[in-house]
């Protein structure tokens, strides 16, 4: 049976062959007719966005409208939370339409290398005009910094200029101005025009809507610091206001944050490959003021850029008991008071503790 089927092989192999070439050169056209078609429309979509973004007196100006101040539920001067009943509705109605890419990186997305869409790798490969450029929530400035300069083809002297314009503008902090945002720009565009697109929406996003009255509660660093953490931490808007409300608690109480997410910003700062690594427990012990199991309070800086929604959180967390918290398997959130509540729930759920 074997030598019939290998002298079948013998005699048609030339058939077998050519019917092989003729479906890679079909899909090969296919593929061609497509791109060129999609790559046309495109282009011709990329030249008048471009003309519209570089000629805006040749379009109406429209009326610029005014950002609803944040609420807020929380003030640290008098250690008390008091929930805003507003802040359901401003997450629904006034940052329903902040942003066009407010996509959370959650624990899986996170340790994606590939950040881009299809169609922004598509868009970046086959445009002759323009560049898709992305900014996710949770990302750190180094991430957003290397990727815009990837595909801008800036060398080192000209992503230092674009981290330094975004970092140093007021208010000026190291991190967490770098909006999440979807952005489209020329091919090659210089540091200078990308770091003011960025800054302009993050000024009309948030710092429009972070008012004096605001900051003179919660000091505009604060939030923004908290904020990262939970955007490191928490996984929708829901889970964002608990931990805000545990981490408040923490910072009554004057115990150590202990969050994790700080062991990996301060384990990546140390040189590693990875921008968020998974932490260990040796991390507990590494020397940086971002490690909050070692240092009282706050972070020096945010650890990320966190989007409307995890500033919205830090303003407003859930008024809780809760001192101690973790997410199971199935990523649910569970709080505790005391930290004897805390191991067995952690000893039910993932069988130890201590």
């Amino acid at each position: 049976m074997r030598l019939h089927v290998e002298l079948f092989r013998q005699r048609h192999k030339w058939v077998v062959r050519s019917i092989y070439f003729l479906v890679l050169l079909t899909c090969a056209i296919a593929s061609a007719l497509a791109v060129f078609i999609i790559e046309t429309k495109e282009s011709a979509f990329d030249v008048a966005l471009l003309e519209h973004v570089q000629s805006p007196s040749s379009t109406p100006v429209e009326e610029k409208v005014v950002a609803a101040p944040f609420p807020i539920g929380v003030d640290p001067r008098i250690e008390t939370i008091e929930e805003n009943p507003d802040v359901e509705t401003y997450f629904s109605d006034e940052l329903a339409s902040v942003s066009k890419d407010r996509s959370r990186l959650t624990w899986w997305k996170r340790n994606v290398t590939a950040r881009l869409t299809m169609f922004e790798w598509y868009q970046n490969l086959a445009s002759p005009v323009s560049r898709v450029l992305v900014i996710r929530a949770g990302d750190r400035k180094e991430e957003v910094v290397t990727r815009f300069g990837s595909i801008l083809g800036w060398n080192k002297e000209q992503r230092a200029l674009f981290e330094n314009l975004v970092a140093s503008s007021s208010p000026k902090i190291a991190d967490g101005k770098f909006f999440p945002e979807r952005y489209t720009v020329a091919k090659g565009e210089s540091p200078e025009v990308v770091a003011e697109k960025v800054l302009t929406q993050f000024d009309e996003a948030v710092g429009s809507r972070y008012t004096d009255e605001i900051d003179a509660v919660v000091p505009f660093e604060d939030a923004m610091i908290i904020a990262s953490l939970l955007e490191r931490e928490a996984y929708d808007f829901t889970d964002m206001r608990l931990i805000s409300g545990v981490i408040w608690n923490r910072l009554f109480a004057s115990m150590n944050l202990q969050l994790d997410a700080t062991l990996q910003y301060a384990r990546a700062n140390k040189g590693g490959k990875e921008w968020w690594p998974v932490p260990v427990p040796d991390d507990k012990y590494i020397r940086s003021p971002y490690n909050t199991y070692q240092n009282a309070g706050l972070p020096p800086a945010p650890i990320a850029n966190p989007s409307p929604e995890a500033i919205l959180a830090a303003l407003n967390p859930k008024e809780t008991e809760c001192i101690f918290y973790f997410h199971d398997k199935k990523s649910n959130f569970h709080c505790t008071k005391t930290y004897e509540e805390h191991v067995a729930l952690l000893k039910k759920y993932y069988g130890r503790g201590k």
